[in-house]
């Protein structure tokens, strides 16, 4: 998932270990992709453009490249900027995030690991990332399948997060990305997840 939403970090702080789907086929219009983030015109939707991911033929989503022709590290950047930039936390951990976008990985699911690795660490979560070996329609028993529970097209399933001060507007947005805890609670973000 791209700059994940809230939702999986609670369901990851819950789990002994996360593993992700490394064979799985690219799934469009899903968080694989993309992010929410709070501006002040309301939610903002931020798209990563990808090669061939409108293809009627199934990618897998190890081989899924980013598309760099389009300038979208800007526009997510400004977009994150004008959203978080007088956040009392944006200084603190905005740095890490550019350096992030700044190694342009040539594919999706690299960049992905990065974040995910990166807000891991920023939270101080320990459980072991391990990836998956081949892709299974149904996962053992004892693995909670997030793969499509968090849909930006299915309602938010981090409703049970506890609300926070949000940069912008009086009522809590529940559906997004991690980005928008950190920025806003700091260390202390990881206190709204439990």
């Amino acid at each position: 998932m791209y700059n994940p939403p809230v939702a999986f970090f609670w369901h990851a702080i819950r789990s002994e270990s996360i593993q992700l789907e490394a064979h799985e086929n690219y799934v469009k219009q899903s968080y694989r992709n993309r992010c929410h983030v709070l501006t002040a015109h309301g939610v903002q939707p931020l798209s990563i453009p990808v090669l061939r991911g409108n293809s009627k033929i199934k990618i897998p989503i190890q081989e899924i490249e980013i598309d760099y022709s389009q300038k979208w590290q800007l526009v997510h950047w400004r977009t994150i900027q004008a959203a978080y930039g007088r956040a009392p936390y944006f200084e603190f951990y905005s740095d890490y995030l550019q350096e992030v976008y700044e190694r342009q990985p040539k594919f999706l699911f690299e960049l992905n690991v990065d974040l995910l690795k990166l807000y891991l660490k920023l939270l101080k979560l320990n459980q072991p990332l391990n990836y998956t070996d081949e892709y299974r329609i149904q996962p053992p028993e004892n693995v909670l399948d997030l793969r499509n529970r968090i849909h930006p097209k299915i309602y938010p399933d981090n409703l049970h997060v506890i609300p926070y001060t949000q940069v912008f507007g009086k009522q809590f947005v529940p559906e997004l990305s991690i980005i928008d805890l950190l920025f806003t609670q700091g260390p202390a973000s990881i206190s709204f997840l439990q």
